[in-house]
């Protein structure tokens, strides 16, 4: 039997690399700088569902702000589509389409991101099939390491929504606490299992004991 072997990990340093995008050549590290980010992969550029998730992403512009994220999209189709496919993209999201794209024509992104097996290859006259394995959303921290990731099947659209409020999440979770289900932003948080009553006091203050392993308090600022 032939061992599976395993791509990017949680708490992993994301894959450094030089590509083009439709903005020019980035260094990925360099471009990631201070701030967080997200990579979102889609299979065929001016294809229905991949507009209308790009569309989302141009709506939340000014969330990704707030957050002090950058996002950038990728494909393997070549820059001169990524420019022509923009104005379809705005055209349905309806705002303007500001992040880059990076053109993978080699491979080598998705292939780095274990997005595509090794041996992939692009076929003459490919359809979004041949690359349906292209479909993750990466979210990364200012340490360049690997928070999130997320792969969807080619019938369903990303949930934009969901991004967001996990985007916020790993976010808070920074700050030493973790978040329940369906938390979002102004809710209770998790003390950690790990913290003492003792040092949980000195460092959140009241704290509500639901059960011994499980205590809320209020999210820190």
């Amino acid at each position: 039997m032939k061992e599976k072997i395993m791509g990017l990990r949680i708490n992993d340093t994301v894959p450094n690399f030089t590509a083009e995008t439709d903005q020019g050549t980035i260094q990925f590290h360099d471009w990631i700088g201070d701030n967080w980010a997200i990579l979102f992969s889609h299979p065929k550029d001016f294809t229905p569902v991949c507009t209308t998730e790009f569309g989302a992403v141009a709506q939340l512009a000014d969330e990704w702000e707030k957050r002090g994220t950058k996002v950038i999209g990728v494909s393997v189709d070549g820059v001169e589509d990524h420019k022509k496919w923009k104005s379809d993209i705005e055209k349905v999201g309806g705002a303007k389409a500001g992040f880059p794209i990076i053109a993978d024509e080699g491979l080598a992104v998705s292939k780095a991101f274990d997005m595509l097996p090794a041996e992939a290859y692009l076929p003459d006259g490919r359809t979004p099939a041949d690359s349906a394995t292209v479909r993750s959303v990466f979210i990364i921290g200012p340490d360049k390491q690997l928070k999130l990731s997320m792969t969807y099947p080619m019938t369903v659209g990303r949930n934009f929504a969901e991004v967001v409020r996990a985007l916020d999440g790993l976010q808070m979770s920074a700050k030493g606490v973790a978040t329940p289900a369906n938390w979002v932003p102004g809710e209770d948080v998790i003390i950690p299992p790990s913290v003492s009553n003792e040092d949980a006091k000195a460092k959140f203050g009241e704290f509500e004991t639901v059960l011994p392993y499980l205590r809320k308090t209020k999210a820190p600022t």
